[in-house]
């Protein structure tokens, strides 16, 4: 019973994710693990509403999280910037993502 009722409320949780438009994306998963591990220390939600934010496209958000990553984590592969972007912009931005890398 008690299972029951966690897979049900997980699939609502999901479900409203959805409903909300904020399906998680190709990534999602490694991209909040790598993102909470080397970026929300200095990055709140708020960073990523501010009116003057420097990501205004998917190539501008993958070029932010690269030049970041340099600061706090160099080394990381292109896959994990890539991942991270994801995760960001199915989460915050929205933006149609042109390529695949």
């Amino acid at each position: 019973m008690k299972i029951t009722m966690v897979v049900i409320l997980a699939a609502l949780m999901f479900a409203a994710t959805v409903v909300a438009g904020q399906s998680p994306g190709v990534g999602a998963p490694r991209g909040e693990l790598l993102y909470s591990t080397y970026c929300i220390g200095c990055h709140t939600a708020q960073m990523h509403w501010r009116e003057k934010k420097l990501a205004t496209d998917w190539g501008s958000l993958r070029h932010q999280v690269r030049r970041w990553q340099q600061n706090v984590a160099p080394g990381l592969a292109e896959e994990d910037i890539t991942a991270i972007a994801r995760y960001l912009n199915s989460l915050y931005y929205h933006f149609p993502a042109i390529d695949a890398g």
